[in-house]
């Protein structure tokens, strides 16, 4: 018998194996990766200022995996808080906790495990980071079930989705100085935007299914106030700049980054949920833009000092 003979070929793997590692990816929504880089520019945004243009490399690691950790845990969360409301909507009826496809123990687990990686993380950073983490744990479980109970459900998704900011302050500098509360003031005004958004594209099912939001609350004033929270935001993050002495890198940025806001309320103009979704995913550039000015504002001061 020849070394040929001897070796066993590999198998492939089980298909029932890669259908379930599929339905994991969408329970954490790896497959729609936006949600990552809503959360992930406002977090850029607080390292980048905390430190000056040079973020220490342990800190953007962290940060960067906890997002994603973090983003893909609310989403389990979230399914499982509503899987007796998915089914009753379009979008998310195949989603598959509603639909019995991944179980109620497998969600949960999967949940504390995301969880506790996330927490793996922040126990490298300070003591003041890891305090601050328990109030964004609790936001993220808090916020699924605000849907039942306020119309204003957007607003709590901006809190959770901001504490990252003043957590990235806490990691790279030890303290949240006043811009940090105000850069968290900023996120909570920009989800509470672009959730807007989204929650009106499930607008009509919502109110068939009994499920609150800021785009049933709104009603016809929908884009007014989206309109005025995209003000808001620019207002605050001029203020943010001026604070911090920005140069022109980063207001020219800002102005680009308003023009997406401009953009996003010319697809809110028509009744078509599709162009609803894209205003929503147009957002991703609103966030990129400040980054983008950020950044190039801390390189040049960084070359010319």
């Amino acid at each position: 018998m020849n070394i040929e003979d001897q070796t066993t070929t590999p198998q492939p793997i089980n298909e029932q194996g890669k259908q379930r590692l599929r339905l994991y990816v969408r329970l954490m929504r790896l497959d729609k990766p936006i949600g990552i880089f809503l959360l992930l520019w406002p977090t850029l945004w607080a390292l980048w200022i905390a430190a000056q243009g040079v973020p220490d490399l342990l800190v953007l690691f962290v940060f960067t995996f906890g997002v994603i950790l973090m983003r893909s845990a609310g989403c389990v969360i979230n399914d499982y808080a509503d899987r007796h409301l998915d089914h009753q909507v379009a979008r998310t009826r195949l989603r598959p906790v509603t639909t019995g496809q991944v179980s109620e123990k497998a969600a949960l687990t999967l949940f504390v495990i995301l969880c506790l990686s996330a927490f793996g993380l922040v126990l490298l950073m300070n003591t003041l980071t890891i305090y601050l983490s328990v109030g964004g744990a609790l936001l993220a479980i808090v916020y699924p079930y605000m849907k039942r109970h306020t119309y204003l459900p957007q607003v709590v998704l901006g809190a959770a989705f901001g504490w990252s900011v003043p957590m990235a302050f806490a990691a790279q500098s030890g303290e949240i100085p006043p811009t940090g509360w105000l850069l968290y003031v900023a996120t909570i005004v920009w989800a509470t935007a672009y959730d807007t958004m989204y929650a009106m594209i499930d607008r009509e099912d919502d109110l068939k299914a009994g499920i609150k939001s800021t785009a049933i609350l709104l009603g016809n004033a929908d884009r007014l106030a989206i309109g005025i929270l995209q003000i808001t935001l620019f207002v605050i993050l001029v203020l943010a700049g001026q604070r911090l002495q920005l140069s022109w890198w980063y207001f020219g940025a800002l102005g680009c980054s308003a023009c997406t806001s401009l953009y996003q309320q010319y697809l809110l103009r028509s009744n078509d949920t599709t162009r609803y979704h894209l205003a929503f995913l147009n957002n991703n550039w609103t966030g990129a833009l400040v980054f983008i000015g950020l950044l190039l504002h801390y390189v040049m001061q960084n070359l010319g000092s």
